[in-house]
């Protein structure tokens, strides 16, 4: 089940953040950002992973680069999973919830870091890589 989360549950979780703990629950929850928690079931007691999507106009190459606010690109920075397999299952589901709520995004791409294991993780939920910079790498999912 998915849910959209609210600053205080954001607050409570976003130590869990292995990549971007530093980002306030303020700041992820503020004007043109959203949280999403999937949980195991409708009784919302035991979530299973969590994405952090901002909405901008342009694919960003810095966190900075989030805070120019858009509409049609939707910008999947972190995302975090308690139980094998929810990771993949919340990406799907964020990006058809998107997909439904959110007509004007016309792409989904990642600001993710540099490291084996995020490449493995988007390229095997079907995303490619678009951009390797400095210090993150993008990729693209196409939602049809």
């Amino acid at each position: 089940m998915l849910l959209k989360l609210n600053r205080f549950v954001v607050s409570d979780i976003i130590e869990d953040d292995p990549v971007r703990p530093h980002i306030t629950a303020e700041w992820r929850t503020d004007h043109n950002r959203e949280v999403f928690g999937l949980y195991e079931d409708e009784s919302f007691e035991t979530l299973r992973s969590v994405i952090c999507v901002a909405y901008t106009d342009t694919i960003p190459t810095h966190e900075d680069d989030m805070n120019v606010i858009g509409r049609h690109t939707a910008v999947f920075y972190t995302v975090w999973s308690y139980d094998p397999g929810a990771g993949r299952e919340i990406v799907r589901s964020v990006a058809e919830h998107i997909k439904q709520h959110h007509k004007s995004v016309i792409r989904y791409v990642t600001l993710s870091p540099l490291t084996v294991m995020a490449e493995r993780f988007h390229t095997r939920n079907g995303a490619k890589l678009i951009f390797k910079h400095d210090t993150c790498q993008n990729f693209e999912y196409t939602v049809k």
